[in-house]
């Protein structure tokens, strides 16, 4: 079965065996599905198979410190392209693959044993080509809780554990008309004409929230646990350090590399950041909100 797929402005597709049930547990794709558009309008396809190519394959990067509960990932590559080794959390046994060709257009997922596990496989290999194919098209494919506010979108950034998700529901909780875009994997694009957008999409972490929309992007907000509650705009060199370490893609490859840091400059440029150190209560996103809305330098509780 031939699928579909539009995030972000972006289409992609996916090829599922007839006798792969894989399609029942994933409803958090339906809101982006699109009717099949010409080949060539696709930035990549994903098919389910029984088997990978055979290639020379070596290690080409481990990640040395995984944060619990997050998946790990294994790099290898061949003169063709790469193969992932893909781990729900570095402790577990139980171990997904992925060829990819060397541009990301064409992917090739080994079909797994969907009890207890479920869609891990496919939403870590969607989420995968689609950051790395897209990283050279000003597109940027984040860690981060989206509130959206009077039709403007702010990301919430931090470590795993650090309250991006408890921060957007005290928005929800004490700010009348925030609603949540996304809670884990937002876009955002600079587009031609300069605008730079937030989009939600299929992938949004232990929260479904699935929505195809898209937003101006208001502003980024850093994520720090504290015993009051205080934000501050950030200096370039923050802003850039706090957005770089929230975006996804391949760190050893320079080319990639190059251009994400293209596109931050030119976010960064346009989009202020700030700091919030906070508590986890609704006083804190009161002050956070008076000042990503007025725009101010500093607000403290």
């Amino acid at each position: 079965m031939e699928m579909n797929y539009n995030v972000a402005g972006l289409a992609f597709g996916l090829s599922v065996p007839d006798c792969f049930p894989v399609l029942e547990l994933i409803d958090n794709y339906k809101p982006f599905e699109q009717t099949a558009p010409e080949h060539d309008e696709l930035i990549f396809n994903c098919a389910i198979c029984d088997t990978l190519p055979e290639d020379d394959f070596a290690l080409y990067y481990r990640e040395q410190s995984v944060e619990e509960g997050m998946p790990q990932i294994d790099i290898f590559r061949s003169p063709r392209g790469y193969l992932f080794e893909m781990r729900p959390h570095s402790k577990s046994e139980r171990i997904f693959r992925l060829w990819t060709s060397e541009d990301f257009s064409k992917g090739m997922l080994l079909r797994w044993d969907l009890s207890g596990i479920g869609r891990f496989p496919l939403d870590n290999a969607l989420m995968l080509m689609f950051a790395f194919r897209t990283a050279s098209m000003s597109t940027l494919e984040m860690h981060a809780s989206v509130i959206v506010k009077d039709n403007m979108g702010y990301l919430f950034l931090g470590k795993s554990g650090t309250g991006k998700s408890t921060h957007s529901r005290m928005w929800l909780d004490n700010i009348p008309g925030s609603m949540l875009l996304n809670d884990d994997n937002p876009v955002v694009r600079v587009l031609p004409d300069g605008q730079i957008r937030v989009y939600g999409t299929p992938w949004s972490g232990k929260t479904p929230c699935y929505k195809n929309l898209d937003f101006h992007v208001g502003g980024f907000v850093q994520i720090v646990q504290y015993p009051e509650n205080l934000i501050e705009r950030q200096s370039v060199i923050d802003a850039y350090v706090s957005l770089y370490s929230s975006c996804s893609g391949m760190n050893v490859n320079s080319g990639m590399t190059d251009v994400l840091h293209a596109t931050l400059e030119t976010v960064i440029a346009s989009v202020p950041c700030w700091q919030l150190k906070c508590l986890p209560n609704g006083d804190a996103a009161r002050v956070c909100f008076e000042c990503v809305k007025n725009g101010y330098d500093t607000v403290a509780e």
